[in-house]
């Protein structure tokens, strides 16, 4: 039995059992069935514990406690870790090996190094957090203020996202609570204990807890209780979030995005071009493309040593390769009858001589790879389906994509240095928000800019302090 809950200021909250695995891998998960009263109870509790541990601890401090419970979740002999190696496959339908390596990946992230490179490229002196402190520029001193209690509701769809989400509010030193999704309900929680095993007081700043979506009364308590709100989800689910949300609360929405890659004639060498299909099976097979940063198409331009049609073959070894490697998880019926469906549809706009070629796996549907000399944009239906399309110059991607700029969140690029940055350039200015090189799609850095806004100073409110005598700067230059 598994409690997948964090409830500090409740000791025995009322739970109902939801059930995972079968025969000798069956396990249990205690989930709590809250009332708003109780859920009142503890948000007053999350705001207390916040006057008394967290407002006026060094972030330093903070970044101490977070870094010691990854170490934990990277120990393959630590109890955190053993179970969330047990129980999120079951959980999420990811196989163990992809928990493995996101388990591996993301606590790396929050580590003391990482974090403080986090907490630098954000705010320069991260002692602003603690106190007034002297501007890097215009005189003076500044301090920068988390709120006191950040409501998250997560989404279920890549493992590790909602324990980002609790870090951040840590290091602005906000209290957090996060409403969990059914599809994944644990890993937050692991990571809200073992916070709580290592620091009470700051553990006592977390409440992770699940009820289910679209009941007003435990929205209306979380929402009203909070100084901020962040969710993450389906542009639906954001949207009714916000429509609740009391005005004058700060709003944080991260919505759905898509991912593309290109690949340039540059990379498109009979020595190069393997590793570039290499890279590119690589994201689209991590989180099984249900990331935000997983790529739904590949760009391929002509003239290169290895043409589009020939690199969409490699692309599919690839493929294979890697899931003998990070194998694929179990899909539910409707998901494997939407691949079947696609495949079908290829294999007649093959069997016409149009140029269409498909590339999949002979048993399953564990991958599929779809040669397209239509250069349209075109979503997958996910879980390791991917298109290829050519393009005459990577000049033209641009273009083919601008229509979708509010939705693009990352591009992965094999291409020289100076094409790439000529992409890059044209990119942004359409909505791309990150642009990384092919292999690197699915592992932002900490320093990123989550949908092209700074998460920490997102969150933060800033309040100047000027010293006698001192005269503003007006506009002058830079």
């Amino acid at each position: 039995m598994i409690d997948a809950f964090h409830l500090p200021a409740l000791s025995h909250p009322p739970t109902t059992t939801w059930s995972y695995g079968k025969g000798g891998d069956a396990f249990e998960v205690r989930i709590p069935r809250l009332t708003a009263a109780l859920l009142r109870e503890q948000v007053r509790s999350l705001a207390a514990a916040r006057e008394e541990h967290l407002a006026r601890r060094p972030v330093a401090g903070i970044v101490e406690v977070v870094d010691r419970v990854a170490a934990r979740l990277l120990d393959p002999a630590d109890p955190l870790r053993r179970t969330a190696e047990r129980a999120l496959p079951a959980m999420t339908n990811y196989s163990p090996a992809m928990i493995r390596l996101v388990l591996d990946r993301m606590a790396a992230d929050w580590r003391a190094a990482p974090i403080r490179e986090l907490l630098r490229s954000e705010f320069g002196d991260p002692r602003v957090l603690d106190g007034f402190f002297p501007a890097q520029r215009g005189g003076g001193e500044r301090m920068a203020m988390g709120p006191r209690l950040v409501a998250n509701v997560f989404s279920g769809n890549v493992p590790g996202v909602a324990v980002t989400a609790l870090v951040r509010c840590l290091l602005v030193k906000s209290a957090a609570l996060g409403k969990t999704a059914v599809g994944e309900p644990l890993l937050a929680t692991l990571f809200a204990r073992g916070v709580a095993e290592v620091d009470a007081g700051l553990g006592a700043c977390l409440a992770v807890t699940y009820w289910p979506g679209g009941d007003d009364e435990m929205e209306r308590t979380a929402l009203e209780a909070a100084d901020a709100v962040v969710v993450y989800g389906g542009a639906d689910a954001v949207s009714a979030v916000r429509e609740r949300t009391p005005a004058g609360t700060r709003f944080l929405g991260y919505g759905p995005k898509i991912s593309f890659g290109v690949v340039g004639r540059d990379a498109l060498t009979r020595s190069a071009a393997a590793d570039a299909a290499r890279g590119a099976a690589l994201d689209a097979s991590t989180f099984d493309q249900q990331g935000c940063v997983s790529p739904h198409l590949f760009y391929v331009e002509e003239g290169g040593e290895v043409s589009p049609r020939e690199w969409s073959a490699l692309l599919g070894r690839a493929m294979e390769a890697v899931e003998r490697e990070l194998p694929r998880g179990a899909l539910a019926p409707r998901e494997s009858s939407s691949i079947r469906q696609l495949r079908a549809v290829a294999e007649f706009a093959q069997a016409g001589g149009g140029g269409t070629e498909l590339h999949a796996s002979r048993e399953g549907t564990a991958w599929t790879v779809i040669h397209e000399p239509d250069s349209a944009f075109t979503a997958s239906c996910l879980n390791r389906v991917v298109r290829v399309k050519p393009v005459a110059a990577l000049g033209d991607v641009p273009g083919l994509v601008e229509r979708f700029g509010p939705y693009l969140q990352t591009v992965g690029v094999a291409a020289s240095p100076s094409a790439a940055r000529a992409l890059a350039t044209a990119l942004a200015s359409i909505g791309v928000a990150r642009v990384t090189t092919l292999g690197k799609m699915a592992w932002p850095p900490q320093t990123w800019h989550h949908d092209g806004r700074p998460p920490l100073r997102e969150l933060v409110r800033w309040c100047d302090l000027e010293t006698a005598g001192e005269r503003g700067t007006g506009n002058g230059e830079w």
